[in-house]
């Protein structure tokens, strides 16, 4: 298993969007991410953007374990 890399919430999200979530709503420096799963149930979370402020490991740990997505999947997102 990788290491975590350091994200703002600006560069998780596009991350997000290349796995295939889509943005919801915003309202303030909060965007709705949310992406219908092959299972048939729905995920859905807010990630916080604030403009160069790296996120907090364990808020980007949890946004990740709602998405589904491992840390190594992460790292092929961003590529």
């Amino acid at each position: 298993m990788s290491k975590l890399p350091r994200l703002t919430g600006l560069e998780l999200v596009s991350a997000l969007k290349k796995a295939g979530f889509e943005i919801a709503r915003q309202k303030g420096s909060h965007v709705q991410m949310r992406k219908f799963m092959p299972d048939g149930r729905k995920a859905a979370f807010p990630v916080p953007v604030h403009t160069g402020r790296i996120l907090k490991t364990g808020t980007q740990k949890g946004i990740l374990r709602l998405a589904g997505i491992s840390t190594d999947e992460l790292i092929d997102l961003l590529k």
